[in-house]
């Protein structure tokens, strides 16, 4: 007999909630010890030690998301074939709801190193998974603001990819910059029916701090044919069609550069890959759509 969606979400919310709770508390002491150990191999292994209970720590997640979401999620696409745990990846994606990281979690946990993603600053603040990710290097970021505050961003984020070099690591980019919304969509009078506009800024700083480190960008597509999800709907188990299309992309080399932030050539160029991407992710979402039994929502 399958529980109410209000206990189910009250359930996965408890889990959620215990499981945040022991992560952080075994966080602690190794990322007391990072913070005043120099760099070195002592570092380096309290970096492990915090990834690996941060992957314990999806992996219980998974399993409360798979008790409440019982339908099969759909993935294709040839770039979940060849993956490595132990290899560097940039990934690209779209982005609808914070439901998407959980959702990208649970398709990649045990495919590739722990996801790592930008943050604004004020979520440093966020009870106990704020320190965890101050511990796991995941890089805060202002947003906006003045050239100074655009300048401060930029170093952080070159620091925090440096860090990434350490240890394979995924690091996320969401190249829309924000959650997709109708209204922002119509604002930005976007080019792209399913898509806000890309900005190439963090994809950049990313390729010139650690392009060579990266075994390939993969470009992943998440659509949701009922319409973009709630936190509540994932808890409580009313999240049941969900498509994730990956696909393994080759980063040119005249694209890994050190030091291009200036380059007006090499930024039209960046810019011109990744908006190639963006208009085969435009057709390929109406496609994914189509094929799903349910009916879309967007």
């Amino acid at each position: 007999m399958r529980l109410p969606a209000v206990l189910r979400g009250l359930g996965s919310g408890l889990v959620l909630g215990l499981n945040t709770l022991l992560g952080f508390s075994l966080m602690v002491v190794p990322a007391l010890c990072k913070r005043v150990l120099p760099a070195g191999s002592l570092r380096t292994a309290c970096d492990r030690l915090l990834n690996a209970i941060a992957g314990n720590w999806v992996a219980v997640n998974n399993a409360w998301i798979a008790a409440a979401c019982r339908e099969p999620w759909r993935l294709r696409g040839p770039g979940l074939e060849g993956l490595k745990r132990n290899g560097w990846y940039l990934v690209s994606v779209n982005h609808q709801s914070w439901v998407d990281i959980l959702v990208l979690q649970r398709v990649f946990h045990g495919r590739i190193p722990f996801l790592k993603f930008f943050l604004k600053q004020q979520l440093i603040w966020v009870p106990f998974i704020g320190l965890a990710w101050w511990a796991l290097d995941f890089p805060f970021v202002k947003r906006g603001g003045d050239a100074r505050t655009q300048r401060g961003d930029l170093a952080a984020t070159r620091a925090a990819c440096e860090k990434f070099k350490r240890i394979p690591t995924s690091v996320i980019n969401f190249v829309e910059g924000t959650r997709f919304t109708t209204a922002r969509h119509a604002g930005q009078h976007s080019r792209y029916r399913h898509l806000l506009e890309p900005r190439i800024g963090g994809v950049g700083v990313a390729l010139q701090t650690m392009g060579e480190r990266f075994d390939a960008m993969l470009d992943v597509t998440i659509v949701y044919p009922d319409g973009t999800p709630s936190f509540w709907d994932l808890l409580s188990g009313r999240l049941r069609a969900v498509t994730v299309d990956v696909r393994q992309r080759e980063i040119p080399a005249a694209l890994v550069r050190l030091d291009a932030s200036a380059d007006r050539a090499y930024r039209q160029r960046l810019r011109e890959w990744i908006e190639l991407q963006w208009a085969e992710k435009d057709s390929l979402i109406p496609m994914l759509l189509k094929e799903s039994p349910h009916v879309a929502g967007r």
